[in-house]
């Protein structure tokens, strides 16, 4: 059996979505929402429409203290951390609950991620068509919004730390073969829909990773040694996509550098785009 915890900050447009997506599947222990900071009736919808999830409805709004106060309600591991604008395929908990209890080296599993584009720009596509195939991100684990922590893996740090990327930070507690995603469940991601939206949570990740290393808190190396493959599609029928890519993330690292220097003050940015309903 396993725990679910959802953060949740004005997610009342995506919300059932999720939650549809988890209640009565096979091998949910609990499923805790952490509404965190919320100014719209999120919380109003969890308590009234899903009576068998705990509804936390915590002031700050904050995603790591929303995370660590939901898991003061965990029972049973492992546990899956999921988005509130994502959402899981059928039997996801019970494949990844088996996969790691079958593979007792594996301390931190994801679904694997399926990243909906049919609503986003042509800018936004070239993008993703270039990122999914990077080696970092096949690797597992990683920009999935969601992961899934053994009782064992959960001892490799106390409790979540002050951070703006708490995905990088749990990845890079990790060796590599202590991680993975698993074949057979899947995770649900709508991309942006826009480019803006797009630099907004790709400036979030890249400035989540430079204060993980300014402050020192990742404990296992992370090796990005993609220069020589995107330099070969730049050579490739793939050049026109790399190249957007490539602008697109130059641009991120130079944004995210700028917002480095005001980390004290900044503001989560958050995509809008790829919430909208209709």
């Amino acid at each position: 059996m396993a725990s679910v915890i959802v953060p949740a900050h004005n997610e009342a447009s995506v919300i059932r979505r999720c939650l549809d997506s988890l209640q009565g599947q096979a091998g949910l222990d609990s499923l805790i929402v952490a509404c965190n900071g919320c100014t719209d009736n999120t919380a109003e919808i969890v308590r009234n429409e899903y009576p068998q999830a705990i509804c936390l409805d915590i002031a700050t709004p904050s995603k790591v203290n929303a995370l660590n106060e939901a898991e003061k309600h965990v029972t049973t591991w492992p546990v899956f951390y999921i988005d509130a604008d994502t959402h899981l395929s059928t039997h996801a908990i019970q494949t990844v609950t088996q996969a790691l209890a079958a593979d007792q080296g594996f301390l931190l599993a994801a679904p694997e991620p399926e990243i909906d584009t049919s609503r986003s720009s042509w800018l936004v596509k070239q993008y993703y068509r270039v990122w999914l195939q990077l080696p970092y991100i096949q690797d597992g684990v990683v920009a999935t919004c969601s992961y899934v922590i053994t009782q064992a893996g959960r001892q490799r740090f106390d409790a979540f730390p002050a951070v703006i990327n708490d995905d990088g930070f749990v990845r890079c507690q990790f060796e590599r073969q202590e991680r993975g995603n698993i074949s057979g469940a899947k995770i649900f991601i709508s991309a942006p829909q826009d480019l803006n939206s797009l630099i907004k949570i790709k400036t979030r990740a890249r400035l989540g990773n430079m204060q993980l290393t300014a402050e020192k808190l990742c404990t296992k190396a992370d090796k990005k040694p993609y220069s020589s493959i995107l330099l070969n599609k730049l050579l490739s029928r793939e050049f026109l996509p790399t190249l957007v890519y490539l602008s697109i993330a130059s641009f991120i690292r130079w944004r995210a550098g700028r917002q480095y220097h005001h980390l004290q003050t900044y503001t989560w940015e958050k995509d809008q785009s790829s919430r909208q309903t209709n």
